[in-house]
């Protein structure tokens, strides 16, 4: 299907697809396209017109909580929203987890969380005997 919009789309590729047809059949095509586009039109009003309502709800719905002080995050988050800022999310990034292992790689000490996977510096010192408890800082 993208293969036949993309050549609809492209003036050059529909001029070469469409050459061997007659005058009489282009005439056909062009009635049968203005009659989709048209139909295309009226579903788009009418999709619009059955939508202006709604619209005209929700805007009403905004003024009156913004006469009313609450802005539209508060109401569905929440009142500790209101709280935490002005933006309606969670309060922002989340500071990175603290470090719960040290372990010694090519001579240079570094740390790992306990989050996901385990360095395989740490792995191999385990599988040769070593006790996890013997990397927590």
């Amino acid at each position: 299907m993208s293969e036949f919009i993309s050549i609809l789309t492209h003036a050059r590729r529909l001029k070469a697809a469409v050459e061997v047809l007659t005058i009489e059949q282009l005439e056909e095509v062009h009635a049968k396209l203005g009659r989709i586009i048209e139909d295309k039109v009226a579903e788009v009003e009418a999709h619009k017109a059955a939508n202006a309502d709604r619209l005209a709800k929700i805007e009403e719905l905004k003024s009156q909580l913004a006469a009313a002080g609450i802005s539209p995050a508060e109401l569905l988050g929440g009142a500790e929203v209101a709280v935490k800022g002005a933006k309606g999310g969670k309060g922002g990034k989340r500071a990175p987890r603290a470090a719960k292992y040290r372990y010694s790689e090519n001579g240079e000490e570094k740390t790992w969380t306990g989050q996901g996977r385990m360095p395989s510096a740490m792995a191999n010192a385990i599988a040769n005997g070593a006790s996890k408890d013997s990397f927590l800082i």
